[in-house]
């Protein structure tokens, strides 16, 4: 009797992110006002992709964006119109965290 082959080995692939998060608790009830003013104008050089979650409550956001990397980042960050958008959030911002992480992400090889 012939020995079976092994099937071969799939690696999982990793790329490198630059990711900065930033996690906001909100006044009551001011979602709504908070989100039109959330959204970056003119869109940010360096910006991939960017995702914002709520709770169900609507108190507390968290922001997670793609970055090309951490200079792209932080020079959105102080930037003039980061600045003006800030200041637009700001009257429904209670609490602000943010850090800014590397790291990579695991994609699963195919089965």
């Amino acid at each position: 009797m012939r020995g079976r082959q092994a099937e071969p080995v799939l690696e999982a692939v990793m790329e490198e992110r630059f990711v900065w998060v930033t996690a906001r608790r909100l006044r009551p009830g001011t979602l709504e006002e908070f989100e039109r003013a959330w959204r970056p104008a003119p869109s940010p050089q360096g910006l991939r992709r960017a995702f914002a979650y709520w709770s169900e409550d609507g108190q507390e956001i968290t922001g997670v964006s793609f970055w090309d990397s951490r200079e792209a980042c932080d020079s959105w960050r102080g930037s003039e119109p980061e600045a003006q958008r800030r200041a637009a959030m700001a009257p429904y911002v209670v609490e602000e965290r943010e850090s800014f992480y590397r790291g990579r992400e695991l994609t699963l090889p195919q089965r």
